[in-house]
């Protein structure tokens, strides 16, 4: 039990690190977002149908229809999520985007409640006005020196749109329990390729190697990898640890934001960003006011 906590500990905190990482590479492409994204599917689809191939998913019947529609409406989700994320780090920073992009969870909770009836209670709603507290404080800040007015609120949206898709492919995933998830991983990424196939500017293919070097990281590494690593560490990890350790992923994002474009939060922004992963992290650990209101409160 010890091994497996300790070994899950450490796949979860290598794959919120390799997640932390992507925008740099998104960046450093070169690419328009729909080539990034069509490559990291295509690219991502080889690395994960070897992996499904390996561990004999690819037989016959292994799902039925209606998973495989399930599985593709949350392709559709998880697709246009990466769009909007990523053409969200040149307008706003690797750093903001991702965080804006941690209000997920409350999104989740948002249609919880609307899809499943499930009760919201009165802590998750204080915890949501911290958060949209925090959101405050970073959208009436001064966009950094790389970044115009416009281009920063761009962003902001652009941010929120992809926590938006990626609680719609979380839902979806609820219904698809049971199921391989490497095998979920590839039907989504093979969505993505037919969707951005047509998108895709195969005139204006990366032109150095760095650039080359920097698609195929994300197709084998942020996609194969990391499937690997996280979909192994949810197995072994109870979900209060695997909460925790999600929270890597945006501080992982904020120091490769300083250290390798220079871009500090300013004050009101890093309140902000502290404010609303707080928040989140409340939210999904079930972190509650005892003193202010009840935990099982309902409303």
């Amino acid at each position: 039990m010890h091994k497996d906590i300790a070994r899950g500990s450490l796949e979860m905190t290598a794959a919120m690190i390799i997640s932390g990482t992507i925008g740099w590479f998104v960046l450093m492409s070169g690419q328009p977002v729909f080539s990034v994204v069509f490559w990291r599917c295509a690219i991502g689809a080889v690395t994960l149908l070897a992996i499904c191939g390996a561990l004999g998913l690819l037989r016959p019947n292994v799902i039925s229809l209606k998973i495989l529609g399930l599985a593709t409406i949350g392709g559709i989700a998880i697709v246009l999520n990466w769009v909007l994320l990523f053409a969200s780090y040149s307008r706003a920073s690797i750093a903001i985007a991702t965080t804006v992009y941690n209000v997920q969870p409350f999104m989740l909770v948002a249609l919880g409640a609307l899809i499943f009836k499930e009760k919201i209670t009165l802590t998750k709603l204080a915890w949501l006005a911290f958060a949209f507290a925090g959101m405050l404080l970073i959208v009436q800040a001064k966009p950094g020196g790389a970044y115009n007015g416009g281009d920063y609120m761009t962003g902001i949206a652009l941010a929120l749109g992809a926590a938006f898709l990626y609680a719609i492919a979380a839902i979806v995933a609820k219904q698809l329990k049971g199921t391989p998830p490497h095998l979920i991983a590839l039907i989504q990424v093979s969505v993505g390729i037919v969707m951005l196939a047509p998108l895709a500017d195969f005139s204006a293919l990366p032109q150095t190697a760095w650039q080359w070097t920097s698609i195929v990281t994300i197709g084998v590494v942020h996609t194969g990898l990391m499937y690997i690593l996280l979909y192994s560490a949810i197995q072994r990890l109870p979900t209060h640890i695997t909460g925790a350790l999600s929270f890597i992923y945006p501080v992982a994002a904020i120091l490769v934001d300083y250290f390798a474009f220079n871009h500090a939060l300013q004050p009101s922004q890093l309140l902000g960003s502290a404010i609303i992963l707080i928040a989140a992290a409340g939210t999904s650990l079930g972190w509650s006011f005892r003193k202010v209101v009840p935990a099982d409160a309902k409303i």
